[in-house]
Order: C-alpha cells, then structure tokens, then sequence
C-alpha cells in the first residue's frame, strides 16, 4: 500500500457520559478492528490527533492499551503502526477464529429467538448490499455484527472479548479479503448458519461458522499465497 496515504478513520458522536480517553480508545479500536488502519501505513500521535480532534494525550493513553491487545505497535520514533505478520501468526490467528467462534456460536444456539434470527437476516442482507456496491467498510462493519449478535445472544457468554482481540489482530489485514470475496466466497454460509438455527442443529451451525470464516481467508489458502499477501499488505 502506499505508505503516505490519506486515513479516514469513522468517527461517531461521543456521547456525554463517555470520557474523551474512552472515545478516543473505541474509535482506534474500531478503526483496527474494521481495517481502516492499514498495515505499512505508519501514523504520529500528532497526526490521529489531528484526524480525531483530540489533544495528544487521550491519543497516547489510548495507544498504550491497544499496544497492550496486540492491536497497534508504537515504535521507538513514536510511530504508530500495525504489528508486523508473518504466515504462521496469521494461520494460528485464524484457526483460533475457528475454534473459538464455532464453540460460541454452538453455545449460543438454544438462546436464539425468533427476534434474534430475524435481525441475523437483516445484517445478512445489508452485507450482500455492501457487496453489490463495492462498500469494503461496510462489509468488514456489518459481518462483524453478524457474529457478534449471533454469540451474544448466549446470555452467559465469555468467548466476545476473546473473539474481539482476534477480529484486533486480524482486522487490518482483512480489507483484502473482503475485495476478493468474489473470487473464493462462493456459498453464503451465514444463509447456512440461518438454517441450522431454525433446525436447532448445533453441528450444522459449527460447520456453517466454520467454513464462514475459512472461506474468508481462502485468498491466502497456500503458503505461496499468504506469503504474498504478507507483502502485499506493505510489511
């Protein structure tokens, strides 16, 4: 990528009750966690100050927790950029995905109502409009709404912070695998993780979520091609 880019990282009104350190720290993680912040593209504390229109200090104490979830690296001339990512931290990344989003979502599935299926359908028909419109943001956004509704319908969940540090780590790396979901996404298994909740199948569900996400990734499905996507991502 071209390290000199613009950044457009979305920001969302802060609401009163919600401290500018706090703000400043879920608009970051957000920001990760959606690929918004690319990796190779190194950014000053100066500079997302600027984007966010913060003092530096919410910047840098933000910075230092996400530093401390893997989620960003500051480098000793106090640049901020994505971890470096090498095929292996990216496969065990993934395979993590796997079994610990199959494990929830299995968990989740005696809780899903009727509500609850109906708005996974809603959050799967947006990602296919996303789709159609070439929306890379609102694509990575809304499909992960889609796992965080369908595991947080399990009231006794404790998988979602687990699961959210994962999206952290992979999240930058992602955005090029939401622009080629039409070359390897070809069964659409959140329409298949639909039909093995209303079935009340939790080995189906497994499955479904579990091709989901490696079907996600399947553009980097030999080491030749990981190893060229590590490079294309500018690291």
């Amino acid at each position: 990528m071209d390290k000199k880019s613009p950044i457009k990282i979305t920001l969302t009104e802060r609401d009163d009750s919600v401290t500018i350190t706090q703000w400043v720290y879920r608009t970051l993680r957000n920001a990760v966690m959606y690929g918004e912040i690319l990796p190779g593209r190194a950014l000053t504390i100066r500079e997302l100050a600027g984007i966010l229109d913060v003092s530096p200090m919410p910047v840098r104490e933000a910075l230092r927790q996400l530093a401390a979830e893997n989620a960003l690296e500051i480098q000793g001339n106090r640049r901020v950029m994505v971890p470096r990512m090498t095929a292996m931290k990216f496969n065990e990344l993934c395979e993590a995905r796997i079994a610990i989003e199959s494990h929830a979502a299995a968990r989740a599935l005696p809780y899903i109502d009727a509500p609850c299926l109906q708005n996974l359908r809603d959050l799967d028909r947006a990602i296919d409009e996303a789709q159609e419109q070439g929306d890379l943001e609102q694509i990575s956004i809304l499909n992960q709404n889609f796992h965080r509704a369908l595991y947080m319908a399990n009231p006794h969940q404790v998988t979602l912070p687990l699961i959210e540090s994962l999206w952290l780590q992979l999240g930058p790396f992602m955005r090029l695998a939401t622009s080629k979901l039409d070359e390897h996404y070809l069964v659409d298994r959140h329409n298949e993780a639909m039909a093995a909740i209303e079935k009340k199948d939790a080995f189906a569900l497994q499955l479904a979520i579990s091709a989901d996400i490696r079907e996600g990734i399947a553009f980097a499905g030999t080491p030749e091609l990981l190893h060229s996507f590590i490079e294309q991502s500018g690291q």
